[in-house]
């Protein structure tokens, strides 16, 4: 098993979207870099397990967890000329993006902020925490993951 963070704004889609939707699972989709797609595309497997981070929020922060249930496969919305996340370059049989679907593990009751992570001993090789850093899809470390998880307030 592996840990990843996905990043996503709020009110674009947030944990509680992921909650309402139906039996609480989604396709992750909207990604338009090439690293995070081969993320996706290669390394995201069922069973893994996700940090949901809201970006663009006041403050950021990871607000639950989520597992992957289906493995990638091509982002439909590419193929979708009404969807915002369109490429006519993107073609069912030469896909360029690709999604998993992410189930809701848990809703944590409280936000771990940026800046609760930055403070965090341990974390500071963490991506997310890297200067400059705007991956949408980041690998986290068996170390990272469980100093976070015991951050979780229960």
């Amino acid at each position: 098993m592996k840990y990843w963070l996905l990043k996503t704004e709020p009110e674009t889609f947030s944990i509680d979207d992921l909650a309402r939707a139906k039996q609480q699972t989604t396709f992750w989709d909207g990604v338009r870099n090439y690293q995070a797609r081969n993320f996706l595309r290669d390394q995201l497997k069922r069973g893994d397990l996700c940090f949901i981070y809201h970006s663009n929020d006041e403050p950021p922060g990871i607000v639950g967890l989520a597992e992957v249930v289906r493995e990638g496969y091509p982002d439909p919305t590419a193929f979708d000329p009404r969807s915002p996340y369109y490429d006519e370059h993107s073609k069912p049989g030469n896909p360029r993006w690709y999604v998993v679907d992410i189930k809701l593990k848990r809703k944590f009751p409280a936000k771990i902020t940026l800046d609760e992570l930055r403070e965090t001993k341990g974390l500071q090789g963490m991506e997310l925490l890297r200067k400059g850093s705007r991956l949408s899809v980041q690998p986290v470390t068996n170390r990272q993951f469980a100093i976070i998880m015991a951050m979780v307030k229960d």
